[in-house]
């Protein structure tokens, strides 16, 4: 009997990241693959991408609405629980597979351990400067299984009192689309997404809730600098965190700048080609840290969202004031070459598969162990 494998996703980026793995036993005898689309992927605000999903031909796709409000990150927490637990007690999977730091990963990892069902946590170990963190460790400690970046994730998992034979390093799986043969030319994008632009900048910019005070000057900021600069941008909607609503709101301002073009969300296949044509990314995206390096796209990281995250000489770093932006506009290099990454080869699907397919995978203890360093 073949083993029943639940992915999780609630956000365009979460599914960028596990795509891969899901379709390496999409169609393999062994495996039955079921996908819970939730979160940001029902919002016809933030681009309906339920349609993204829907489009890969997967064969077993469950959707739920698990929105309350912006402001209830604990209320959306506590419903997707819910909805999860019912579709986890329907279908009863060998195992649960969770990305990342979003409420709809803990949720999975909560419903898995609770229901005594082995969890994966994609991409644990990782630290940020947010709110983010704290949920993305929480899982990392609901979790059975952790399939990670690199030796330093591994490191911080060790350190967290995980076992470490419970932990697989993968490298990053958005790779592997990055380098394939998949994605579209950057004429089809721009034609497809109406871009005229010649040359331009990707421009992402997400909620601190950390920070929920000075979101409103935050923003201000980085659009007048946006503005300062008299460039091209192509900006994309920030995820739903607490103080999305604010940020939306204020690009209303740009909505007759001939400079920018903003969309509710970008296809990820067209996004990555986006990137790569690029000038530069800027905001708080961190596509700006783990994408673009890879690319050799510069980035101008904007604020504390990605304090502590991997920095390297493409990445500049600035504060929240708007003159200090401009400047790092005009100062940034136009290419940087031969960037040193830490996240695999493009060839993450092929260890997750492989794992898969171990007797180590399914010989780890329900019983979560704590290791003492």
């Amino acid at each position: 009997m073949p083993k029943r494998i639940v992915f999780l996703t609630g956000t365009r980026a979460d599914f960028g990241k596990i795509k891969s793995l899901i379709q390496v036993i999409e169609n393999d005898a062994n495996f039955e693959s079921h996908v819970f689309v939730t979160g940001m992927h029902m919002l016809e605000e933030y681009g309906y991408t339920l349609i993204e999903v829907q489009r890969c031909g997967y064969k077993n796709i469950e959707t739920f609405n698990n929105h309350t409000d912006e402001a209830t990150m604990d209320l959306t927490l506590g419903k997707t629980i819910q909805g999860f637990s019912s579709f986890i007690n329907k279908i009863k999977p060998d195992l649960i597979v969770v990305h990342g730091d979003r409420v709809e990963a803990l949720a999975g990892a909560i419903v898995g351990s609770l229901n005594n069902i082995l969890v994966a946590h994609i991409e644990g170990g990782e630290v940020t400067g947010t709110i983010d963190e704290l949920i993305r460790h929480s899982t990392s400690k609901m979790s059975h299984i952790h399939f990670v970046a690199n030796e330093l994730a591994k490191k911080r998992l060790i350190q967290m009192g995980e076992l470490p034979h419970s932990i697989e390093i993968i490298g990053s799986p958005d790779l592997d689309i990055m380098f394939s043969n998949v994605l579209p030319s950057l004429d089809v994008v721009k034609q497809y997404y109406e871009i005229d632009f010649e040359s331009y900048a990707l421009a992402m910019y997400h909620p601190v809730t950390t920070e929920i005070e000075s979101i409103k000057e935050h923003i201000d900021n980085f659009i007048e600098a946006l503005t300062q600069s008299n460039k091209n941008y192509v900006l994309i909607y920030p995820n739903n965190d607490l103080g999305s609503k604010t940020i939306i709101e204020a690009y209303q301002k740009l909505k007759n700048n001939r400079n920018v073009r903003i969309f509710p969300s970008i296809r990820f296949e067209y996004f990555l080609t986006l990137l790569k044509n690029s000038e530069f990314i800027i905001g708080n995206s961190s596509a700006g840290i783990r994408e673009a390096p890879a690319y050799n796209i510069p980035t101008i990281n904007i604020g504390t969202r990605q304090e502590n995250r991997t920095t390297n000489n493409q990445i500049v770093n600035v504060n929240y004031n708007a003159k200090e932006i401009v400047d790092a506009i005009f100062k940034m290099p136009k290419t940087i070459n031969n960037t040193v990454l830490d996240y695999g080869n493009g060839n993450s699907a092929q260890h997750f598969f492989s794992f898969l397919n171990s007797e180590r995978c399914w010989s780890i203890n329900h019983q979560k162990q704590f290791k003492d360093s």
